[in-house]
């Protein structure tokens, strides 16, 4: 055989000799190119935003002021359109956020207009030179009459026009007139032939001059109706001349009429009747009905005095008392706004029932906000100082703590804590089946988990599916905590759900 050359069955490569990397062993790939920025970037650093924004944002995302038709991913993309309008028109101080309607109530408006103008569409008395409103019928005449390339320019047009951006100065109506001559919508000066068509331009035009032309997402929210005139708008707050002391509550669907509404004199005479009303026959739903009634002509005549904390505080302590969180919030709002013009009433004793109203929802971002604006003053209160106590005991997982604080709860704290005590019960079960073997007495968890008796603390563990941990024997009933090791887990996690409140 003839001998063949050898080869070796690998690749030699060289030895490196250094940690460092040789420059020239591999290109480094060029960055993909990136286009000019068409906006600016001098606002894509870290900004610091002016307290009247970060307030108008907390308040957006508090659980108060959420709508129930309303998902939190539309408020927060409406949220954020606001501020971008705001930063890109340089108006960020200049808007008055305080008084801007929240992004939440800006949707409901739109959906409400939106409505309203398909109905105003669908009536065939609609004017026949207003186009619709909607951005789907544009689009699709569009596409019927034009090429391909005409229509995107119109898109681009129609992008790069936003309404926020426009300087025509012709008016919002005035450029939805169709003009029967072209040389009119650019201004030149008509010729004598066509003096009928100035008359109809002008017919038209004049309709619309008195017409609110305010974008519907940036005005107060109000109940909307169709058959309501723009002349019904109210011009200010109205005085009421009706003396009935007792009055039911009606939603209002337009301007209040001064005889349905009562003045200040009359609703403090309603209020004192109302409460010898609730002491005689704690009727709890007329009493709503007429504390909404009494609320509400307060609120038509913008009435903020020492009188109106007085009646939401009433209000919320009988909501409270029984178990009405949804009137108790809607009081507790108010009551807010009331205190910060110092019109006296009852601050700290709220300010503790919010405390526990936080740790009955387990909020712990507004409990945090609430924490940080607390004051030496409000600190130093007994009341906020044992929800302080409460808060710090939960935290810190001291039940024993906690159900002491819970039998010496000052004020009406005691219906709030009511609402999650069962909770923390089942939670301190569960500590103490896996802390006591084999068994512990009825009386300890009588006496630790703050029950009356040890037939209520019997009758708490059968309610949750624990009758057969309970052992009758010689010495009293006793609860078997090595079999009952991870039981009281599966209803704890029921009871510590999320609960939405409307």
């Amino acid at each position: 055989m003839q001998n063949m050359p050898s080869s070796n069955a690998f690749t030699a490569v060289n030895a490196r000799r250094t940690f460092v990397r040789s420059v020239a062993s591999e290109p480094i790939p060029a960055p993909p190119a990136i286009s000019a920025p068409t906006t600016n970037n001098t606002d894509r650093g870290k900004r610091e935003w002016p307290p009247p924004v970060r307030s108008y944002v907390q308040r957006s995302f508090a659980e108060e002021n959420t709508l129930p038709n309303i998902s939190r991913q539309a408020m927060e993309a409406k949220l954020k359109s606001i501020i971008s309008r705001s930063v890109e028109a340089g108006t960020l101080a200049q808007v008055d956020w305080d008084q801007l309607p929240l992004p939440q109530v800006m949707i409901q408006n739109e959906k409400e207009e939106t409505e309203f103008t398909t109905q105003i569409s669908s009536s065939p008395s609609r004017p026949k030179g207003i186009s619709t409103l909607t951005h789907q019928g544009t689009n699709e005449a569009l596409s019927k009459k034009r090429k391909p390339s005409d229509l995107e320019a119109a898109t681009d047009a129609a992008t790069h026009n936003s309404p926020w951006r426009s300087t025509d100065s012709r008016s919002v109506f005035e450029s939805r007139i169709s003009y029967p001559d072209k040389r009119l919508r650019n201004g030149a000066a008509p010729d004598h032939g066509s003096s009928k068509s100035s008359q109809v331009l002008d017919g038209r035009k004049k309709r619309f001059e008195n017409t609110n032309t305010t974008p519907i997402s940036m005005r107060p929210w109000r109940p909307s109706s169709i058959n309501e005139s723009p002349s019904e708008e109210p011009k200010g707050p109205i005085v009421g001349r009706c003396q009935d002391l007792e009055k039911k509550f009606f939603r209002l669907n337009g301007v209040p009429n001064p005889d349905n509404v009562r003045p200040v004199a009359v609703l403090e005479k309603t209020l004192e009747h109302l409460k010898s009303k609730w002491k005689q026959e704690r009727n709890y739903f007329y009493i709503c009905d007429q504390f909404k009634s009494l609320r509400q002509d307060l609120t038509v005549q913008h009435i903020k005095t020492g009188f109106s904390v007085t009646a939401y505080e009433i209000h919320a302590r009988i909501a409270l008392e029984q178990g009405d969180l949804s009137e108790y919030n809607q009081c507790q709002t108010q009551l807010r706004a009331l205190y910060a013009q110092n019109l006296g009433g009852h601050p700290t004793e709220f300010l503790a029932y919010r405390i526990l109203y936080f740790l009955h929802t387990s909020n712990r971002t507004d409990m945090n906000d609430l924490l940080a604006n607390l004051t030496p003053a409000e600190k130093d209160d007994p009341v906020v100082r044992h929800a302080l106590d409460t808060r710090s005991a939960l935290a810190l997982g001291n039940y024993h703590r906690f159900f002491q604080l819970y039998l010496d709860t000052p004020k009406m704290g005691a219906y709030l804590m009511d609402m999650f005590v069962g909770r923390e019960r089942l939670s301190a079960l569960s500590v103490i089946c896996r802390s006591y073997k084999p068994d512990v007495k009825l009386r300890f968890v009588t006496e630790e988990l703050g029950f009356e008796s040890d037939d209520e603390s019997a009758r708490f563990v059968c309610d949750h599916g624990g009758q057969y941990y309970l052992e009758e024997r010689d010495d009293g009933v006793r609860l078997l905590t090595s079999k009952a090791l991870n039981f009281f887990e599966t209803p704890l996690k029921a009871a510590s759900a999320p609960k939405s409140v409307i």
